[in-house]
């Protein structure tokens, strides 16, 4: 890895690719990159505002066989479960496991790969996209970095018109350490509704990660945030009136936002390939993000070796956006609780079956099979509003 320096009089190196945002969307698309013999003789500049240096996430995801990221995955779970006032079982995963890897890990990981190549430069600052008619710009803290032929690539959201549909997946997680052992480390816990549903669809989730160790997290559907104090109190609520553990010590923080909407985010806007969720790879109906960057990673970088223009880059298939729309519908206007919804649907349903759905994975008889165990008459009005 180089990092020379910039300034006015320096001249701007020639990099084939640039990825701006060094995040899960932009290592992953360049570790796939380092992998392929064609960028073997390519120049790629990645920059984010940051160094990549804390734990400030984890990434859990359900996956059947060893995934890309395999060795760096920090916790997997072969048994989940699922709890709310109306349904509460073991679920049926069916060679499905839950991971989870930390963000420290993938950073340790993808930045130690980065350092080792000659082919990468990284650099810190505040990245900016000047365009001026057809060509677009990129800048680090005001300084140009890009040429007019290099392929840009960038998980930074770009300005855009709202969706029809708009809401926020927002939450707080705390890792806690307890004297006595209180956790089974085998079975995650993937939604927990026991807790109060005035703030919006919320529900709480428990990564164990020994007898003693968890993650604990408090998620709410909303289209307003709420307040620190409000995280905090329903994770208290959640620990000590649900899970009965008294004595814990809070270990580490986390805190994030996840956009929920069916607004168009376009892969290619103004000369610039959007990737990640600014590109339309989070599940506007879930969250879920990571597997569908892997997938989006693993094809832009087959299309580019194999001479393919990424125009023809394969979209989400149109019925899939359609079903999210229906789902965003109904927890927006809350008409059918978001808890309602869920615990039909897993109390109905094979959790495999649940997890290739919600992959966009399965075909259509499976998909009516699953809609038909749903609340038909609600799901039907919705549905009926997104078909206008």
């Amino acid at each position: 890895m180089n990092t020379p320096p910039l300034n006015n009089q320096t001249k701007i190196p020639h990099y084939d690719y640039i990825i701006a945002g060094a995040g899960a969307a932009g290592l992953s698309l360049l570790m796939r990159m380092l992998d392929s013999p064609f960028f073997q003789q390519k120049r790629i500049l990645i920059a984010d505002k940051s160094v990549k240096n804390v734990n400030d996430r984890t990434w859990c995801f359900w996956e059947k066989n060893a995934g890309y990221f395999e060795n760096i995955v920090f916790k997997k779970w072969e048994s989940l479960r699922f709890f709310s006032d109306r349904w509460s079982d073991e679920l049926q995963l069916e060679g499905y496991q839950y991971k989870m890897i930390r963000g420290i890990d993938f950073y340790n990981h993808c930045f130690a790969r980065i350092q080792s190549s000659p082919l990468v430069d990284f650099r810190q600052g505040e990245i900016k996209f000047v365009t001026v008619g057809e060509c677009t710009s990129v800048l680090i803290d005001g300084k140009e970095v890009s040429t007019g032929n290099s392929t840009v690539f960038s998980s930074i959201p770009a300005e855009r018109s709202a969706g029809s549909l708009e809401l926020l997946q927002h939450f707080k997680g705390w890792i806690i350490e307890t004297n006595e052992p209180v956790f089974d480390q085998s079975t995650a816990t993937l939604m927990d509704f026991r807790v109060p549903q005035n703030k919006g669809t919320t529900f709480c989730y428990t990564m164990p990660f020994s007898t003693t160790t968890a993650l604990v997290e408090y998620t709410v559907f909303s289209e307003e945030l709420i307040s620190v104090p409000d995280y905090e109190s329903g994770l208290r609520y959640y620990i000590d009136s649900v899970l009965k553990i008294r004595n814990y010590r809070i270990v580490e923080e986390e805190y994030g936002i996840i956009p929920m909407t069916n607004a168009n985010l376009p892969f290619l806007n103004r000369g610039i390939y959007y990737i990640g969720t600014a590109g339309g790879q989070t599940k506007p109906s879930t969250g879920y993000t990571f597997q569908f960057i892997q997938g989006q990673s693993e094809l832009i970088v087959d299309m580019i070796s194999k001479g393919k223009t990424l125009i023809t880059l394969p979209s989400i298939p149109k019925r899939f956006q359609f079903y999210d729309s229906v789902l965003l519908q109904l927890l927006k206007e809350g008409q059918l609780p978001g808890n309602e919804i869920f615990s039909r649907l897993f109390s109905r349903n094979k959790a495999s079956l649940i997890f290739k759905f919600l992959d966009n994975q399965t075909n259509i008889r499976e998909e009516l099979s699953l809609i038909s165990t749903l609340q038909i008459r609600q799901f039907f009005k919705a549905a009926l509003k997104q078909a206008k």
